[in-house]
């Protein structure tokens, strides 16, 4: 989010019976946060709601106008349900107040929205982190088929593929992918092997050896960069609010030190395509574009 800061609060409203629109234009005007001339102050898929603002002032503003408006359609915000969060690169992040009828809101450093954890660093570790946790618990689950050396080694991997990747890949579209991000996951694919073989951890044996066992390559980072740059060509070719999220940039200087990873900057470099921007304008062809994901697959990158 560059050197600012940026106040997230997410909410969710209790529905009558008969779904109501609620109008946001009053709302337009009362914060700037700007994206590429576009002002974006609020993200919502059906009653789950995310207000996003500049500073305090703004979100406190913001929240009476929704409030106001639900009233008005019937709606009341849940306020034992609602989060407060500052984004930011700031190691204290600052204390906010934010009020729904005199009741001060939870001030959290991390909340789940539409089943992805997204933190106040504004970076993915800790989603990754639970998708991995998630994804060992059911392999538990399911240890007496995975394990079962009754069951062929391809079978058992056709099962992992079915019932365990999508549990730890879910969201994975908009993961940034930093080289200890992808040894995590890595290590997590070799784990899955290593029991589905019973290969103690006590036994020397290399991950080469393993995959030779196990009659297959590493195939996980590449799934999910296929994941990344199928959907990033969807969102780039559509142009809507996704497209504008994805190569929008805030106003503001940039802060000190290393620059983070761009979710495109990964995909160019996997995809071969050289800089972010020729990776944009190659989405605008199709065949193209699937051409150059298929390259990148049999390359194993």
């Amino acid at each position: 989010m560059g050197s600012r800061c940026s106040y997230v609060l997410g909410y969710y409203c209790s529905r009558p019976s008969n779904a109501a629109w609620m109008d946001f234009t009053d709302a337009s005007n009362v914060l700037r946060y700007w994206n590429r001339g576009s002002n974006i102050n609020n993200l919502r898929y059906a009653d789950d709601t995310v207000l996003i603002a500049e500073n305090e002032k703004d979100l406190q503003q913001l929240l009476d106008i929704v409030k106001e408006e639900s009233e008005k359609k019937g709606l009341e915000l849940n306020r034992k349900k609602t989060e407060v969060m500052v984004v930011s690169r700031k190691q204290e992040l600052p204390i906010i107040n934010i009020y729904i009828k005199g009741t001060r809101l939870k001030q959290k450093d991390q909340f789940k929205y539409l089943g992805s954890l997204i933190s106040s660093d504004g970076r993915n570790n800790s989603e990754v982190a639970s998708r991995i946790a998630q994804a060992k618990t059911n392999f538990q689950k399911m240890k007496t088929v995975l394990t079962n050396k009754n069951i062929s080694i391809r079978t058992r991997r056709r099962a992992l593929e079915c019932y365990i990747e999508p549990i730890l890949m879910y969201g994975c579209e908009a993961w940034t992918i930093s080289k200890q991000t992808q040894k995590k996951l890595q290590a997590t694919e070799m784990w899955f092997l290593r029991r589905m073989l019973r290969i103690s951890w006590t036994a020397k044996k290399t991950n080469d050896t393993v995959l030779e066992e196990a009659h297959t390559t590493r195939l996980l980072i590449s799934k999910i960069r296929k994941r990344q740059a199928t959907f990033f060509g969807h969102v780039m070719r559509r142009e809507k609010l996704e497209n504008l999220v994805t190569t929008g940039m805030l106003e503001g200087k940039r802060s000190r030190g290393k620059q983070r990873e761009k979710l495109i900057e990964g995909l160019a470099d996997w995809l071969k395509a050289g800089k972010s921007l020729e990776a944009i304008e190659a989405t605008k062809d199709r065949k193209k574009w699937r051409t150059m994901i298929a390259n990148a697959v049999k390359q194993g990158t």
